[in-house]
């Protein structure tokens, strides 16, 4: 059942990176796919604690796009009209994620985001360079910042 969850998953990437409904392409992608799953769970998942669902990695590549091209426009939009206003500086926000792993994504995802990069990971707490602190409040800074990657990486 994992190698076909995975088979589809890399079958969907597959298309939308290659934007061809070609029998051969289709064909050579759907091979490849299935290579991939069973190589993956053969020789990856016994050394990890469990596979990671594809269908999340999917939903959490979607929220990631939607982010960066967010996040772009707001950039670019500042760096076109310079009375919009900058206020840099250093938020403190926490996150109710327990796996490192998963901290790692959600940590790496914001520095990924333009305007925002992660500083420092302290337990529970991420500490986040923020080219427009809009609000003081841990919690609504961190909803503001973290809110979608967190909730789809929990």
């Amino acid at each position: 059942m994992r190698i076909l969850k995975w088979t589809a998953a890399l079958f969907v990437m597959w298309i939308a990176m290659t934007l061809s409904l070609d029998t051969e392409e289709l064909i050579a992608g759907l091979a490849l796919s299935l290579m991939m799953a069973v190589i993956s769970t053969k020789y990856f998942a016994p050394r990890s604690r469990g596979m990671i669902n594809p269908f999340k990695a999917l939903k959490y590549l979607a929220v990631l796009m939607v982010n960066l091209y967010k996040s772009n426009v707001d950039i670019a939009r500042r760096v076109l009209d310079p009375k919009l206003p900058i206020n840099p500086g250093i938020v403190k926000i926490s996150t109710k994620l327990e796996s490192p792993f998963r901290k790692l994504i959600l940590a790496n995802s914001i520095t990924l985001t333009p305007g925002t990069v992660t500083l420092d990971v302290d337990g529970q707490d991420l500490y986040v360079h923020w080219i427009d602190v809009v609000t003081d409040d841990p919690e609504k800074a961190g909803e503001l910042i973290k809110g979608d990657f967190e909730r789809v990486l929990s």
